[in-house]
């Protein structure tokens, strides 16, 4: 996929991409750090038929909406032959203990035998995070482990 990046002086970075129909996806970061998700319009690629300004908080949410089942897919068939092996998402939820802690703080590995392999947070991956990572409410933790350590991963964080 060809991700185009246009400065647009005076206002910020548009950052999109064909899809297959020929209609552009994208992204406006505007100066102010605001966010614009557009769409263009079917008979003329540089013209907007729709816009929706997006928060931070929003553009992080909908990252991850779209980010962490495209690892978990990718992850999850690159494990396929390997039998009892599997991958989980696992949520930091607010008002968990290990909120504002360190990933080594929660003895993951140590307790269930499972692996952080990577972090998503805000639309971003953090691939094989260490131990110091700081990990916050609202972080997806990609786990790879078997059946029953993913399960008690899931309840050492509290997800069950």
């Amino acid at each position: 996929m060809n991700v185009e990046v246009t400065l647009l002086p005076g206002i910020g970075v548009r950052k999109d991409f064909a899809l297959a129909s020929g209609r552009r996806i994208g992204v406006i970061t505007r100066k102010d750090g605001v966010n614009e998700l557009i769409v263009s319009r079917m008979d003329d690629p540089d013209a907007t038929q729709a816009s929706i300004t997006l928060s931070n908080e929003e553009a992080a949410a909908l990252g991850n909406l779209l980010g962490t089942p495209q690892l978990i897919a990718q992850l999850g068939e690159e494990h396929r032959e390997l039998p009892g092996i599997n991958t989980r998402q696992l949520r930091i939820k607010e008002g968990s203990r290990f909120d504002g802690r360190t990933l080594g703080d929660t003895t993951m590995r140590t307790k269930t035998g499972v692996s952080i392999v990577a972090v998503m947070r805000a639309g971003q991956v953090q691939p094989s995070p260490n131990p110091d990572f700081l990990i916050v409410s609202g972080d997806l933790l990609v786990a790879v482990g078997t059946a029953e350590g993913l399960d008690a991963a899931a309840k050492l964080l509290g997800n069950v």
